[in-house]
């Protein structure tokens, strides 16, 4: 393993073999505007400088495992900065799904105790948990929009200005309550369309079902898309893009080819 993951010094230039093979099995990356590929480069150089990976039952952090988290991973703030994901030094990552046991007091006061699959998780303030085996797989769920890896940012993102609630930290109130209208009634929109397919054999959406449980998973899901298939996402959401545009101080995703 080449000694500079995970120790927090100087960055490394990435091995320009291993940089291949990660644009290789990732086209989404791949496929960005050639003036956005040394950029993605660099930050993802200087995020392995700055974060500590750990492998949870018996994965092992490899090279390629951590370059290929760090290049999905800086993709939301490649024109944002780095200091976006100064909150937290720790990534875990697990070789798949993680079995959760949760607890919840309801409004009686009754404690219940139920387990969650969780695919990754995203803490305040804190690490951020994702699983190998959806993000080594990336490049092929691209086609439907997915990314673990993304989403789980996202929610780093958006809980710069305290909980996750689908709305990042804005210049102001007019701002924040601007977005928040446009993206509810997206997300109301697409919630009916869930509820029509699951209740009434509707169509089902082409982004994942899960994007219905709350307006925060309704605003990683659809960054997930949004930066794994442009094209794609541009057609089914037209209203979220300029949000999505003006805040990721993106002028040319509609140039990256699409899955």
């Amino acid at each position: 393993m080449l000694r500079w993951l995970g120790l927090r010094r100087a960055a490394r230039p990435i091995p320009d073999p291993l940089w291949r093979d990660t644009m290789a099995a990732y086209p989404f990356l791949a496929q960005r505007p050639q003036t956005e590929l040394a950029q993605l480069r660099e930050l993802s150089t200087q995020f392995l400088a700055t974060k500590e990976f750990t492998g949870a039952n018996g994965l092992v952090i490899t090279d390629r495992i951590a370059v290929a988290i760090a290049a999905q991973a800086v993709l939301p703030v490649l024109h944002l900065g780095l200091h976006w994901y100064d909150d937290f030094v720790g990534i875990v990552v697990h070789p798949g799904e993680v079995l959760a046991r949760r607890t919840q007091t309801d409004e009686h006061g009754v404690v219940h105790h139920y387990d969650e699959v969780l695919a990754g998780e995203a803490m305040e303030g804190g690490p951020v948990m994702i699983n190998w085996s959806d993000a080594q797989s990336a490049g092929e769920t691209a086609q439907q929009g997915y990314n673990v890896v993304i989403h789980e940012f996202i929610h780093k993102i958006d809980m710069r200005d305290g909980e996750a609630d689908g709305c990042p930290p804005l210049a102001s109130r007019a701002a924040r309550a601007q977005w928040l209208a446009v993206l509810q009634s997206a997300y109301d929109a697409f919630r009916e369309q869930v509820i029509i397919a699951q209740r009434f054999g509707g169509e089902e959406p082409w982004l994942d079902a899960y994007a219905a449980q709350s307006p925060d998973e309704f605003f990683a899901v659809s960054c997930e898309a949004y930066f794994v298939n442009a094209p794609r996402f541009r057609a089914e959401f037209p209203t979220l893009v300029p949000l999505l545009d003006g805040f990721f101080r993106v002028k040319n995703l509609a140039d990256a080819k699409g899955s």
